[in-house]
């Protein structure tokens, strides 16, 4: 029996428009979904706050299960999910897979967390039992965008539920299925109570509902920095938690002593993977000028050789850019950055949604697709010298989320990652990455850090409530 059935996977009647979820690769309407509007919001958050009282009350082990259920179930309907979420969000089967790993693994982490301890106990100065203890902090707005759709859901959903909140979720209505409805069949199937987890589809206008809400006081969002600089100014003004995971222009370096004959590999993985619309895609290729030119061309000939096509009808590296917007976004990047004088080493060239792997050469800093985050299937490469000047070209601009570098010494490595400030640094690795068990987050105009994996996820659900017992009512001198 399918998990996901069209006449059923919306249970709340929306005050939206209809919309239809349109598969990138062909433009066939895949199905027909209610948008949320913004007063729906309302109705949801509070249906949660209502709900979360008796789930948090819930033994731990009765919202473990729950957790564990959920992970199972994405592995039984893997077939079934795999298709939407190469359909729907134009990933290639590989990617997909890796979706539905990362989401089984979410569940089981947060499952976890359920019976983690959850407090301390505090010396005091008067006669009393004193200690710390997390509580839930009630409902968690999820604001989910198209790129990782289930990823990028269920990291903040599962541990949201697993510490016992409620939570309402706005994907990305591009992704309404996989990065949203998808979420709400697994966890029914699972045995979560009813009113807990609330799918709302819809645009900006929903969001903002959705941070202003009074029965939301936290906020999990992932998508641009621009966005993201409006939520947190909201959430600010409000006194609400916001954790905000943003946009990237990740550096990798390839030092002197790289092996070239592995490191092409990496490099257009980062750079290409789903399209290059991934926060943590490689951004910025930078390389030693004794490999620079070798770099460029190997690179360009890995790039020229990628299959671009349907992912659901052929076997190809590369899918469709999610849509026309997106599409002339990139396409405007690079022919800018060509009438810049930057040299067009592969590809550039696109038919409907389906952008060819990209690479630059002779870049600098007024490079549009160099200096700006792209969220395409681009490789700007550029040479450098010496190391100071490797740390200073990947430490300047305004983001901070994750960095690469490739060298035959990895001590050497570590000791330049030290030196360059971002979330995440992997060392003889692309900078595309990601695992239910580690941090996540990036820093300055990549987000508020890392909120995700183990304590982070305790830190960003729940509150810290201080308690004292006494035997006898404490005495005081008036």
């Amino acid at each position: 029996m399918p998990l996901l059935d069209p006449k059923t996977w919306q249970s709340r009647t929306l005050a939206g428009a209809e919309y239809a979820v349109t598969e990138p690769a062909t433009g066939e309407t895949l199905a027909t979904v209610t948008l949320a509007a913004a007063e729906d919001i309302a109705t949801a958050a509070r249906d949660a706050r209502a709900a979360q009282a008796e789930w948090a009350k819930a033994p731990h082990f009765v919202r473990a299960a729950v957790l564990r259920k959920a992970g199972d179930l994405f592995a039984a309907h893997a077939d079934e999910l795999r298709e939407w979420i190469v359909r729907e969000s134009g990933s290639i089967p590989g990617k997909a897979d890796f979706e539905l790993h990362v989401a089984a693994q979410e569940c089981y982490e947060a499952a976890a967390l359920a019976s983690r301890p959850t407090g301390q106990i505090l010396p005091s100065e008067a006669p009393r039992l004193s200690y710390t203890r997390r509580v839930p902090v009630g409902v968690v707005g999820v604001i989910s965008p198209f790129n990782a759709p289930l990823i990028l859901s269920i990291r903040s959903v599962a541990p949201a539920l697993a510490l016992g909140n409620g939570v309402v979720l706005k994907p990305d209505p591009r992704t309404a299925v996989c990065g949203g409805l998808a979420l709400a069949a697994v966890f029914a199937e699972a045995g979560l109570p009813d009113g807990l987890l609330h799918i709302l589809p819809g645009g900006a206008e929903v969001g903002q509902a959705l941070v202003a809400d009074p029965h939301v006081p936290v906020i999990s969002f992932t998508g641009s920095t621009a966005a993201g600089r409006a939520v947190g100014e909201a959430a600010g003004r409000l006194l609400k938690r916001a954790h905000l995971e943003l946009g990237g222009n990740s550096a990798l370096i390839v030092l002197e002593d790289a092996d070239i004959d592995a490191v092409i590999s990496t490099a257009a993985w980062g750079s290409f993977f789903h399209q290059g619309q991934i926060c943590m895609t490689t951004g910025r290729h930078l390389v030693h000028a004794s490999l620079y030119e070798e770099y460029v061309e190997r690179l360009a000939a890995k790039a020229d050789s990628l299959a671009v096509g349907d992912p659901h009808r052929e076997q190809v590296h590369l899918g469709p850019i999610i849509d026309s917007a997106q599409l002339a976004k990139i396409q405007g990047l690079v022919e800018s950055s060509t009438a810049r004088g930057a040299k067009l080493a592969a590809g550039g060239t696109h038919e409907k949604l389906f952008y060819r792997p990209t690479v630059l050469a002779g870049v600098d800093d007024s490079t549009p697709a160099y200096a700006e985050e792209v969220f395409g299937p681009v490789a700007p490469v550029r040479s450098f010298s010496t190391a100071d000047e490797a740390a200073a070209l990947a430490s300047a601009g305004p983001y901070g989320l994750s960095l690469g570098i490739v060298t035959r010494d990895t001590a050497r490595g570590l000791d330049l990652a030290e030196r360059i400030p971002t979330g995440i640094a992997h060392i003889n690795d692309q900078t595309v990455n990601d695992e239910a068990v580690a941090p996540f987050g990036g820093i300055a105009a990549s987000g508020t850090g890392a909120r995700f994996g183990g304590e982070a996820n305790l830190e960003a659900f729940t509150d810290v409530r201080w308690t004292t017992v006494r035997g006898d009512v404490a005495p005081y001198p008036f």
